[in-house]
């Protein structure tokens, strides 16, 4: 069978998924199950420090929680460190920023995708260094069919924040469309770098590898 080939974003994309990561590490924002118990109510990374505790950077506390991801025994423990990490991504630093994210995933709840961009349009306009508003913006024009500029947003997304997982696996879903298997897996792999128990990636994982090894062998 005639495969379709890979589109020159995608190859850029790609070669900067082959680049080292700062960490050993639907497509919207993946966003797993919550789990009662799965992150103590007292952890200190998600909370206010005590006294006679030096304070955490916001960057230093991610490393920490990315460190937490990549290590985690088990996939519920994983799940937990992952809504702490998307969290963080969810906060711009901007009210007004937040608040129009806000209404953008409710519109795209609503299945209003065109107003949902328009404000997705808007936030990156206020706030063009947030990682988390090119994800979401990349997830709405996928979402009207528009896969090249989805994998410029993911591109922009990973600019910003290289480890974004959802984006990886976002692009990977893309790429498994056009009927590029090798470099999905690519890109599917990337994630599990980051995030080794993310069972959706797993299980894409799982499904391409007798395909695509089994052409490379």
């Amino acid at each position: 069978m005639i495969r379709p080939r890979i589109t020159p974003v995608a190859v850029a994309l790609l070669l900067a998924l082959a680049s080292p990561f700062a960490a050993s590490t639907a497509f919207a924002q993946p966003v797993p199950p919550s789990r009662p118990g799965t992150v103590a109510p007292d952890d200190k990374a998600d909370n206010p420090v005590t006294p006679n505790t030096p304070q955490r950077s916001p960057a230093a506390t991610l490393e920490r929680l990315f460190q937490r991801l990549h290590d985690a025994a088990t996939q519920e423990e994983a799940e937990g460190v992952a809504r702490l990490i998307q969290r963080r991504w969810a906060r711009s630093g901007s009210d007004t920023a937040d608040l129009l994210m806000t209404r953008a995933q409710q519109a795209l709840k609503d299945k209003q995708n065109e107003l949902a961009i328009e404000l997705l349009d808007r936030v990156i306009s206020l706030q063009p260094d947030w990682a988390e508003a090119w994800n979401q913006r990349a997830n709405a024009l996928y979402l009207m069919g528009d896969a090249i500029r989805s994998m410029l947003d993911i591109g922009e997304t990973l600019k910003r924040e290289p480890r974004h997982y959802g984006a990886m696996m976002g692009l990977g879903m893309i790429l498994r469309q056009q009927g590029d298997d090798k470099a999905a897996m690519k890109a599917f792999r990337k994630a599990l770098e980051i995030y080794p128990q993310f069972d959706a990636v797993k299980k894409a994982v799982d499904s391409l590898k007798t395909d695509v090894d089994g052409r490379d062998a």
